[in-house]
C-alpha cells in the first residue's frame, strides 16, 4: 500500500504461506457474504524449532548466540523441541564443552560454549509466539476465517516466523494504554480459555492470519454482511467493530477520508472511543469496517504522529490472498 511515510503498523510480537482448499474461493464467490466479528483475539504459534531471542554471549572464542539464530543441535542431537533441550542439557556439566548447530540467516553455523555459559543462555530460547488482534470475518460456508489484516512479525526474531502449527482464542480486553502522537497505545488482554480453541492458523501472509474455524465455537455469530467491492466505497461516514473493554464487540464511527485501488483511509470521529484509547491502538488490526450496511474490510495501520488517523484493506483482498 503506497501511504504517508508517517504511517507505520504495530503489532504484539508474536501479532504463513499454507494452502487453503480451493473450495473457499468457490463458497465466498458463490455467496459474497461474511461475518463480520471485531472480537479480541489472542494468537499463539508453535514455532518450527527452538530460537533464540536476543544476542548472548558465549564463552568460547568469542562465541555467541545472535537473536533469530535457530538451535539445531547440540552435541549432534536434534533440537526439535525445549524439552528436548532441557533434557540434553540436564546431561552437560558447567565445566564441559559443548557444540551447537546454529542455523542464521540460511547458513549453518557451528560455535562452542562451556555448558555453564550455555545453561544461562537458556531464558533466552524459545519455541512459541504470542500475540493479539481483532478477528475480522468468519465464512460458515467453508468454516474458515480471516484477522489482522497484515502479518505476523516476531520482534525478537526480526521476521514473519517459520512455525508447525497456530491457534487463535478469545481474549479479554483488561486495560488500555492509550495512543498519543508519536506514542502507540495497545491493547492489554488476556485469554478466557486456554483449551478453547476459535480456530487454527494455516496462514501467515502480508494480509491476515487465517485458517480453520472451530464450528463447535457456540456464542451467537452476527448475521452477515454483503462484501462491499471498492468502487463502492466512498468518503464520509463508516463505522468499526472492535473490543475496548472485556468480550464485547461495539461499533464506532469513523469518516472515511481517501479511497485507493486496495486500501483506504480513515479518521476515528467517535468521541467516545477517542476519550478511551486516544486513537488506533496496537490490538486493533482487523476490525471490521463497515459502509451503508456492506461489509467494506479491516483496519490495518495507524498514523504515529496522528493516531486518530488510519488506513484499511478491503475484505477481497484478504480472501484472495488468504484462499491461495
Amino acid at each position: 500500500m503506497e501511504w504517508s511515510r508517517q504511517l507505520k503498523f504495530f503489532m504484539s510480537s508474536v501479532v504463513m504461506m499454507v494452502v487453503i482448499s480451493s473450495s473457499s474461493i468457490a463458497a465466498f464467490a458463490a455467496s459474497g457474504s461474511l461475518i463480520p466479528m471485531g472480537n479480541s483475539i489472542g494468537i499463539q504459534l508453535e514455532l518450527a524449532g527452538v530460537f533464540v531471542t536476543s544476542d548472548v554471549p558465549l564463552s568460547k572464542k568469542n562465541s555467541s548466540l545472535q537473536a533469530g539464530d535457530q538451535l539445531v543441535s547440540i552435541d549432534g542431537v536434534s533440537v526439535k523441541s525445549l524439552q528436548i533441550l532441557h533434557d540434553k542439557v540436564g546431561e552437560v556439566e558447567d565445566e564441559s564443552a559443548v557444540k551447537l548447530l546454529l542455523r542464521r540467516e540460511e547458513t549453518d553455523v557451528e560455535v562452542e560454549a562451556d555448558g555453564l555459559s550455555f545453561k544461562r543462555a537458556l531464558p533466552f530460547l524459545k519455541e512459541t509466539t504470542e500475540g493479539t488482534g481483532t478477528l475480522t470475518y468468519v465464512d460458515l460456508n467453508d468454516g474458515t476465517y480471516g484477522a489482522l489484516g497484515h502479518q505476523i512479525i516476531d520482534s525478537s526474531l526480526n521476521s514473519a516466523p517459520d512455525f508447525d502449527s497456530g491457534s487463535i482464542y478469545l481474549s479479554e480486553i483488561e486495560q488500555i494504554k492509550k495512543s498519543s502522537p508519536g506514542n502507540p497505545g495497545y491493547k492489554i488482554s488476556s485469554i478466557i480459555d486456554q483449551e478453547k480453541t476459535l480456530g487454527s492458523i494455516l496462514t501467515n501472509s502480508v494480509y491476515g492470519i487465517f485458517g480453520d474455524w472451530n464450528t463447535s465455537y457456540k456464542q451467537v455469530l452476527p448475521e452477515p454482511l454483503e462484501v462491499m467491492q471498492p468502487s463502492e466505497l466512498t468518503v464520509g461516514k463508516a463505522e468499526i467493530l472492535t473490543t475496548i473493554q472485556g468480550t464485547e464487540v461495539e461499533s464506532f464511527e469513523i469518516e472515511i477520508s481517501k479511497v485507493a485501488n486496495d486500501s483506504f483511509q480513515f479518521k476515528l470521529t467517535d468521541k467516545r472511543l477517542l476519550e478511551k484509547t486516544g486513537g488506533i491502538l496496537q490490538g486493533m488490526s482487523g476490525s471490521p469496517v463497515i459502509q451503508k450496511g456492506k461489509f467494506v474490510g479491516a483496519v490495518t495501520h495507524m498514523f504515529v504522529d496522528e493516531p486518530e488517523k488510519g488506513a484499511g484493506l478491503f475484505l477481497g483482498k484478504m480472501t484472495d490472498v488468504g484462499a491461495k
